[in-house]
């Protein structure tokens, strides 16, 4: 029964995901009451309460009348949105009551899928909204009524109907059906296969192949948690079977997963939201973010090829590998590159974000099918797999739609209750004119902020609150909404709520702690790529081309020498002078110019020249043809 039931809902959910995607948005109210009514719909059946307890027929019940308040509360909106947009009605003692039932239904469900933290801080600004008064000092405000609090959160759309929730039901479903689909007609599979084949026999390979797998998928998924659970499951058994540290495994899994929620072209689906919260294009957006996400993969696959060959990691045995004739058959590769000729192509001719990803769907399903067709493969089972592909998007939207719908009434009593301005300007004030002084502690809090809470609604909470104290001193908007984007991103793997290392660590089955050192060791530079963006916007699209180039330039020297120096590589022979010698390539690297580019690059080059002269002079004094691998000392075998 509980089967079937999801699979209605989230047939619904996703047709209507398609219908709105083909057509376009209907009636803002209207299109946004139904969509959330699916999604919690379906949460409370994909997320029962007392699942596998005794007490299960209390929770049936309490599942039951949350359906039942959710269903009348939406409808009523449905059916109102006209009188609601044009008269601003005043709260009465119903609209108070499908207030209180929407809150309790999001807030839930946000509890059962994710856990209490993001719960609490809804909760924690409803309460600030309402209790102002009674706060002292410079927090402190004059409070607003259940009543106002009322109108605000459903009788218009700022609130809980506001523009999270429509981005929500419009382009990031539209992402995430085509994601699906993709995945379901065997993109899935191939692009596993691909990343097989790329990194599969180079060192440390099945730590490459993680990457670059989690990485394709978590471009198409809006929570690096969600992202573990589905590659890891591939990733880290292969990992482990090739006597790869567990910690290691786990924290390679972890870093990949959530370097897809910073990458082109949706960044965890925060792309959308950022466009809309700036006035910016959604293709601005993903290009300002493309080099940025080169440095990060590019410091994350140097980190892992040093540290794989100090250790001496395996590569993946032949056998496990696709030839590829194998991967790049015309049945698995036309289907592909049509579904992203249609996405870019619609992106590309200006059509909208949700249109565009439609055009990727339709290519998707016109070229999957008549290949399947030609394979003989049965109409049941072409059939099935597309509507595989529907009820995995609608399964998909659940949390991003409950949290999106939380993350609206978070923001909405965020601007109703001034404490963003307000907080901004402490930020200010403590920081003072020193820019990286404010950054730093804007990057510390947006950690904090972030902690626990998927990407999408992570972003949408610190650029609420935080985005502002770096645009007060002059920072470009965009900037801003970047550098606080990577740091909420970065709290999935950052003690002590590393939650996408806690769920890799479960599935390794190691202890969790060194699974995290090992995250943050290979994710360090992205800690400080947000600062590199304020010493050189030009890495995100601002100046010249010969802006672009210096800043790019500036910035691989810095991802190559910061790797090198976290991967503890051995290059001179002396551990002090490799230290000072990255340490030095490091700063100039941060060090705005051309001359401070060449001489990084000398500096680097010179390193990196001692160190064949030392591994050559130890093969000619051993008499031996065959040197040790680079950097290894017999005694640096283990970490």
């Amino acid at each position: 029964m509980r089967a079937n039931l999801t699979k209605v809902l989230a047939l619904m959910l996703g047709g209507l995901i398609l219908y709105t995607s083909a057509t376009g948005p209907f009636e803002s109210l209207v299109q946004r009451s139904i969509f959330l009514a699916l999604v919690i719909l379906l949460g409370l059946v994909v997320y029962p309460l007392g699942a596998g307890k005794r007490w299960r027929p209390l929770g049936l019940a309490v599942d039951l009348a949350l359906a039942a308040g959710v269903v009348l509360a939406c409808g009523y909106v449905a059916m109102n949105h006209e009188r609601i947009l044009v008269e601003l009605p005043w709260a009465s003692a119903r609209d108070m009551l499908f207030t209180g039932v929407l809150l309790v239904a999001i807030l839930e469900l946000s509890r059962r899928a994710i856990g209490v933290i993001f719960p609490l801080l809804v909760m924690a600004g409803l309460a600030y909204a309402w209790l102002g008064a009674a706060i002292p000092g410079p927090l402190g405000h004059r409070g607003f009524d259940v009543y106002y609090i009322t109108e605000t959160i459903y009788l218009g759309d700022l609130g809980v109907w506001g523009m999270l929730v429509g981005v929500a039901a419009t382009t990031i479903a539209a992402f995430v059906l085509f994601g699906c689909l993709l995945l379901h007609t065997g993109g899935g599979q191939t692009f596993m296969d691909m990343a097989l084949r790329i990194s599969g026999r180079s060192p440390g390979g099945a730590a490459k192949v993680a990457t670059v797998a989690s990485g394709l998928f978590g471009m198409v998924s809006g929570s690096a948690v969600a992202n573990v659970a589905t590659t890891g499951n591939f990733t880290i058994p292969m990992m482990k079977r090739l006597n790869y540290p567990r910690p290691f495994a786990s924290g390679v899994e972890a870093v990949a997963s959530t370097g897809g929620q910073i990458a082109p072209p949706i960044l965890g689906a925060a792309a959308f939201i950022m466009a809309e919260i700036l006035g910016e294009s959604y293709l601005r957006i993903a290009i300002a973010a493309l080099l940025p996400a080169i440095l990060f993969y590019l410091g994350v696959f140097l980190t892992i090829h040093l540290v794989a060959k100090r250790r001496n990691l395996q590569v993946v045995p032949d056998d496990e590998l696709p030839t590829w004739p194998e991967v790049l058959r015309p049945e698995r590769i036309i289907p592909i590159l049509a579904a992203l000729g249609g996405l870019f192509y619609g992106v590309l001719s200006g059509r909208s974000i949700q249109m565009s990803a439609f055009y990727g769907i339709l290519m998707t399903i016109l070229t999957f099918v008549p290949f399947a067709l030609l394979a003989k493969m049965p109409l049941r089972e072409i059939a099935g797999k597309l509507l595989s592909g529907l009820m995995d998007a609608g399964r998909g939207m659940v949390i991003i739609g409950v949290l999106l719908a939380g993350a609206q009434i978070l923001v909405a009593m965020i601007g109703m209750t001034g404490i963003g301005v307000t907080l901004a300007s402490l930020i200010v004030n403590v920081g003072g004119e020193s820019l990286f002084l404010v950054a730093f502690i804007v990057g510390g809090v947006c950690l904090i902020l972030g902690m626990g809470i998927p990407t999408t609604a992570a972003y949408v909470l610190v650029a609420s609150v935080l985005a502002p104290a770096l645009t007060t001193i002059g920072v470009e908007p965009l900037i801003a909404h970047l550098f606080v984007f990577y740091f909420a991103t970065l709290s999935v793997i950052t003690p002590p709520v590393c939650v996408a290392v806690f769920v890799a660590a479960g599935i390794a089955g190691t202890n969790w702690l060194p699974a995290a050192g090992e995250a943050v060791r290979l994710a360090a530079a992205i800690y400080v790529i947000p600062f590199l963006l304020l010493i050189y916007p030009a890495l995100a699209g601002f100046g010249s081309w010969v802006d672009i180039l210096l800043a790019s330039s500036q910035g691989v020297v810095f991802v190559l020498a910061f790797a090198s120096l976290m991967s503890r590589v051995a290059i001179t022979g002396s551990r002090i002078l490799d230290v000072v010698g990255l340490l030095l390539v490091v700063g100039l690297a941060l060090t705005p110019g051309w001359l401070t580019t060449i001489g990084a690059l000398l500096v680097l080059a010179g390193l990196y020249a001692r160190n064949r002269q030392r591994i050559s002079s130890t093969a000619h004094a051993s008499g031996s043809g065959t040197p040790k691998p680079q950097g290894v000392h017999a005694k640096e075998t283990h970490p």
